[in-house]
């Protein structure tokens, strides 16, 4: 009993696991669907998308910074983004981990200043500042806002758009290229471990020993190894084979609408209103 539900469970989380990193990754849906940011050029979206994330770093108000998150949002529900989807997509990882590094700054030992709040702990006297929650608020905010825009720009672009866009802002033909493989890879790698557990269970079944299993998975690994190792060189021949010269190709060219020279436009007026406004808090 106890080994079908360790055997369930292990089933489960790699199966939630390749699941979510399909979804997170690979979400092209969302980017062929007629919303607003997905008509806008890539071009302008990343421009406008640099700035919002120059502004979001750079500001020092937490008032600014959750305005832009407000912004982020409006953005992600115009452009027929699920919220659910969303909010899962830029809570988790990066903004999770923030947390966990800015704990520390609400207390008085790194942040002094004024009490906020003040508890006991295994006989440790714990005081946490105002100054202290206000640093790591902002710290946390700050990530998450940024995050969410990157996850903007990624989820309703087309990866090979974005390449494209790349490369013309000036970023390295290598960087571009390595990145185009690794988006690749990462999906041929979620499906060699649906495909390796299947295999796996249908040959070995559930009820598999400590020392078997530690033989299994080292096959595995090392199987894993080899077939990356051919596939590095088969990959690159087909590219080679059809032409490509380090540039990504699109059918369409890219061009600049009204639509899109108002939104740059409208950016810039998003960006300079906490300006005007002077928020400091």
């Amino acid at each position: 009993m106890a080994s079908a539900y360790h055997s369930n469970f292990i089933e489960t989380s790699i199966n939630a696991a390749v699941s979510f990193l399909k979804e997170s990754v690979f979400s092209d849906e969302y980017a062929s669907k007629k919303g607003f940011l997905q008509s806008i050029d890539p071009r302008m979206k990343l421009a406008t998308s640099a700035i919002f994330l120059l502004v979001v770093l750079f500001s020092g108000s937490i008032t600014v910074i959750i305005y832009f998150y407000a912004v982020s949002l409006a953005l992600a529900y115009l452009s027929k983004i699920n919220l659910g989807f969303f909010l899962k997509r830029t809570w988790i990882f990066m903004p999770l981990f923030s947390i966990f590094i800015a704990i520390p700054a609400l207390f008085s030992i790194f942040t002094p200043g004024e009490t906020l709040t003040s508890f006991e702990v295994m006989g440790l006297h714990l005081i946490i500042t105002r100054q202290g929650f206000f640093a790591a608020s902002l710290f946390v905010m700050r990530v998450i806002t940024s995050v969410s825009f990157v996850i903007l720009l990624s989820i309703t672009t087309r990866h090979f758009e974005l390449l494209k866009v790349l490369r013309i802002f000036g970023v390295p033909q290598m960087f571009v290229m390595v990145l185009g493989m690794c988006y690749r890879y990462i999906y041929l790698f979620a499906q060699v471990i649906e495909n390796t557990f299947v295999a796996i269970k249908s040959r070995a079944g559930t009820d598999l020993r400590y020392k078997s299993g530690r033989h299994v998975v080292a096959w595995n690994i090392a199987s894993l190894w080899y077939r990356s190792y051919r596939l590095n060189e088969e990959v690159y021949n087909a590219m080679l084979s059809r032409g490509y010269d380090g540039e990504s190709v699109i059918f369409n060219d890219l061009r600049m609408r009204l639509a899109d020279w108002l939104w740059g436009l409208a950016v810039a007026v998003m960006c300079a209103v906490p300006i005007i406004l002077k928020c400091k808090y």
